[in-house]
């Protein structure tokens, strides 16, 4: 065990050192002001290593029987005329499982079961403290992602005053079955706790941003799958197949017109979060 040591230390001042590249680089470029000028990676699945870092999470914890994996999957040859995540992926991760909402017969406590998610975990802390994705020079989220169509969330964790507090947005694709890349401003998502929109809203902490994932919560039985080769921030609408609109609460007084396309999300007064996709 005593060998490990200098590799840990030695791991620590690599990612001080990338830290320190980081906020330098942010601070000459003025991206501060002028915004990100390339776009930041956040995460990817290019690699079998990727979903180390990831945490995976369903009902089972609390005695359900849902079934939730996040694989790795290598990229098609290019030769095999199966569609590649991108050009150059080596490889992507496959969210995949079976929705149950069953109760366990040993747990009169638990009154709703099937879900399923994942995220990437809590990053290393480096000489300058905790570890954490600075979006402030960032408009929208980028997600590479081939879907099933089912409804998911995309979930972004803080470094908030309530730990247990998500910022939530429906992941809309135009495409099921194909892959995509789809994008949400940041300051669209809704704040939630526990599955419902709490007041007041705020805007995400940008510069503290713990962890970002997609989480399945529509309670439909049967089998999912999603798809991901990367997440990251970006400032350029030309990278997307999808730009997705900010939520809007649903009311008996709404206008006529076409209805914005509901997230499962609620106020705990029972009024629906809605969508509206371009």
């Amino acid at each position: 065990m005593q060998a490990t040591r200098p590799l840990l230390f030695k791991g620590f001042i690599g990612r001080s050192v990338d830290e320190l590249k980081r906020l330098s680089h942010i601070v000459f470029s003025l991206e501060g002001i002028k915004g990100g000028a390339a776009p930041y990676e956040l995460h990817n699945f290019r690699s079998p290593t990727s979903i180390q870092d990831c945490k995976l999470m369903s009902d089972v914890e609390i005695g359900g029987v849902s079934e939730a994996n996040l694989d790795w999957i290598p990229s098609p040859p290019a030769s095999s005329g199966l569609q590649r995540p991108s050009p150059n992926s080596l490889g992507y991760a496959r969210f995949h499982g079976t929705i149950s909402t069953q109760l366990p017969k040993n747990r009169p406590d638990i009154k709703r079961t099937g879900y399923a998610a994942f995220r990437t975990r809590d990053r290393p802390p480096t000489i300058f403290g905790r570890s954490l994705y600075n979006i402030d020079p960032y408009v929208y989220l980028a997600l590479r992602v081939k879907s099933d169509g089912r409804s998911y969330f995309i979930n972004v964790q803080t470094e908030s005053v309530v730990p247990t507090d998500l910022h939530q947005h429906r992941l809309f694709v135009k495409k099921p079955g194909e892959w995509e890349t789809v994008l949400v401003k940041w300051n669209d998502f809704v704040r939630t706790n526990y599955g419902f929109v709490v007041e007041p809203q705020t805007e995400i902490m940008r510069q503290k941003v713990k962890s970002i994932g997609i989480g399945l919560t529509d309670r439909i039985p049967g089998p999912f799958e999603l798809c991901i080769e990367r997440m990251w921030a970006t400032n350029s609408e030309s990278e997307a197949d999808t730009v997705l609109e900010a939520p809007s609460v649903k009311s008996k007084e709404a206008a006529d017109g076409p209805p914005p396309k509901e997230g499962k999300l609620k106020t705990k007064q029972g009024q629906k979060i809605g969508w509206g996709d371009k």
